[in-house]
């Protein structure tokens, strides 16, 4: 299994980002929370922070949109550069019709959902997308516990995803460190979001490197 390693930069030190971009160079993209104050109690940055990020780092932008009206929003982001963008079930319009506009500008089209939101209804369309978000906690700050009860959506997404002949990744964000990670890897996730355990524990190659290798020591 392919483990990707995506740190936060909700954590980071947002005084000092480029530093804080050089210390997670062994990490596979780089994850952006966007947050409107809206659809999440929480106001972060937007599109022009994507592209002054873009400017410092090599490593792909991994979008992650907690906005209202994403149909509106998203596409600017992907037009900006974004590698990824990902936008929540609860607040697209259309997100079929959304996901086909950011691949049409180049970007990967991903769906996130919240804990509470069910993920049947959209098993069947993932050949929509190319990436599908499990929230792990509660959108909108860094730094909570992990939600366990939302793993059997994780083996819900793995299962189709086998059955349909997709490669689609399938993301966990929220309270990851060595422990859970290997709890959302058993259940189907290859694409993990971790911002406290590596910003916020000492070295962040060391912690990334950890994150690896508590998913390798585990795989069968």
């Amino acid at each position: 299994m392919t483990v990707r390693i995506n740190p936060s930069i909700l954590t980071a030190d947002f005084a000092n980002l480029e530093r804080e971009l050089g210390r997670i160079s062994s990490a596979d993209l780089v994850h952006v929370d966007v947050m409107d104050n809206h659809f999440v109690p929480n106001l972060t940055f937007g599109q022009r922070m994507v592209e002054a990020l873009q400017r410092v780092t090599p490593l792909p932008l991994d979008v992650h949109l907690m906005i209202d009206d994403p149909d509106r929003w998203a596409p600017g982001y992907a037009e900006a550069g974004a590698y990824s963008v990902t936008f929540h079930a609860e607040a697209a319009g259309d997100a079929v019709d959304l996901a086909r506009r950011l691949r049409d500008i180049g970007a990967r089209a991903g769906l996130a959902v919240k804990p509470g939101t069910r993920i049947e209804p959209y098993l069947e369309l993932l050949p929509e997308f190319d990436q599908v978000l499990v929230m792990t906690v509660e959108p909108g700050f860094g730094g909570q516990s992990f939600i366990r009860s939302t793993m059997p959506k994780l083996g819900l997404l793995r299962e189709a995803v086998t059955r349909l002949g997709l490669d689609i990744w399938l993301q966990v964000d929220g309270g990851i460190n060595e422990e859970t990670i290997v709890t959302a890897a058993e259940a189907g996730a290859d694409t993990f979001v971790a911002g406290s355990s590596v910003f916020n524990g000492g070295e962040a190659a060391v912690q990334i490197a950890a994150l690896r290798a508590a998913v390798a020591a585990h795989a069968h």
